[in-house]
């Protein structure tokens, strides 16, 4: 029987438990991906759908997306080494706090940067752009490196 408030075709995940961090951790390798590291706002801006307590969370059964009180969002890509998937969330989540600062700041320039920042984050891990699935395993590969490359080579502001 399903839980009360679960979506049909969907199972539930477990909540990440640590940091303020919106990717997921890795799932249990029954999952069909292996994997899945998180929500991916697409083009909307504004506050992670995990900041909510008790927001629930699900897996599309294809492994593509988690759902999020009834929101779909990319998954991570799964074929991602976890060292790498770590660092490109330290800069997603460096750029996000960016973004925060230069709004506040009222810093356009500071804004647009941290805004481009989050975006190549977001492509290496797979949650925007091409879709991972739809890549070859060298294309997947080649994002990541690339993205994690321009990141790791960019000064922060």
């Amino acid at each position: 029987m399903p839980e009360p408030g679960a979506l049909p075709g969907h199972r539930k995940v477990a909540a990440p438990t640590a940091g303020p961090s919106t990717m997921m951790s890795r799932m249990d390798a029954s999952s069909p991906s292996g994997s899945s590291r998180g929500p991916s706002p697409g083009a909307s801006p504004g506050p992670s759908p995990s900041s909510s307590p008790g927001s629930s969370r699900e897996m599309t059964p294809d492994g593509h997306h988690i759902v999020i009180n009834g929101r779909k969002w990319r998954a991570t890509d799964p074929a991602l080494p976890e060292d790498v998937a770590s660092r490109l969330r330290h800069h997603l989540m460096a750029a996000r706090r960016a973004v925060r600062t230069a709004l506040a700041d009222g810093d356009a320039r500071a804004e647009r940067t941290a805004r481009s920042r989050v975006q190549q984050a977001k492509e290496a891990l797979g949650e925007r752009g091409t879709p991972w699935w739809e890549l070859t395993e060298r294309e997947r590969r080649e994002r990541w490196e690339r993205g994690l490359g321009r990141l790791e080579a960019e000064p922060q502001e």
